[in-house]
């Protein structure tokens, strides 16, 4: 997937990342207006339905997580893949980068692991595209416009049989944070104030498993 440079921004393809044409990887490319467009709807929808921001996070979340195991059997089918991941960075690894890739045209910009609890790891996207045109109102201040992707995440880890809760963040960028980590604003648009940060916290269960993997 690649964005041409003489397009206008909002006519240009989610994947962010060059592609070589008729290339495998390249796949269906959708513009990022019509992107925009339709996930704005799909929020309106949900939230026309909801009583809370939680809940409209749950459902945003729910409809992600359908998209998930369908791109989960999408990515493996298109790798060629065989095996199964069965290590928890593993996996981490595989949806940073090749789910990243796949939906986004590039990979995550990070992931880190949380310092205060062994269970809980974190996918940073300095450029989130689902949040990219969404502007929450006063009264939803705290909703995650990227429950979608979390959602999208969850199916994935879950489809691979890593079951874990995925929450989305919205978290200030510091000055010079996005720079340091080698990144640059799209071309077209102001540098982002927020980063999404996707918190996965793994089920004991699976945290087991992995211990028990490297005995």
């Amino acid at each position: 997937m690649s964005r041409s440079s003489s397009t206008n921004i909002l006519d240009r393809p989610l994947g962010r990342s060059g592609a070589r044409p008729n290339s495998s990887s390249e796949g269906t490319v959708v513009s990022l207006s019509a992107f925009a467009y339709i996930y704005s709807e799909l929020v309106q929808y949900h939230q026309g339905r909801a009583a809370s921001i939680s809940e409209l996070e749950r459902r945003l979340e729910s409809a992600g997580y359908g998209v998930g195991l369908k791109v989960l059997e999408m990515t493996a089918y298109r790798a060629k893949e065989t095996k199964r991941e069965t290590r928890l960075m593993s996996i981490l690894h595989f949806v940073s980068s090749s789910v990243w890739k796949s939906l986004f045209g590039k990979a995550a910009d990070s992931l880190e692991r949380s310092i205060d609890h062994t269970d809980e790891f974190m996918i940073i996207d300095y450029e989130p595209i689902a949040s990219m045109f969404v502007s929450v109102p006063a009264d939803l201040g705290q909703l995650s416009a990227d429950a979608y992707v979390s959602g999208i995440i969850a199916g994935v880890l879950d489809g691979a049989g890593f079951s874990a809760r995925v929450t989305a963040h919205s978290v200030k960028v510091e000055e010079g944070e996005y720079t340091k980590q080698g990144g640059n604003a799209m071309p077209g648009m102001p540098p982002r104030k927020d980063k999404a940060v996707f918190l996965v916290k793994f089920s004991p269960e699976v945290l087991s498993r992995d211990t028990a993997l490297e005995r």
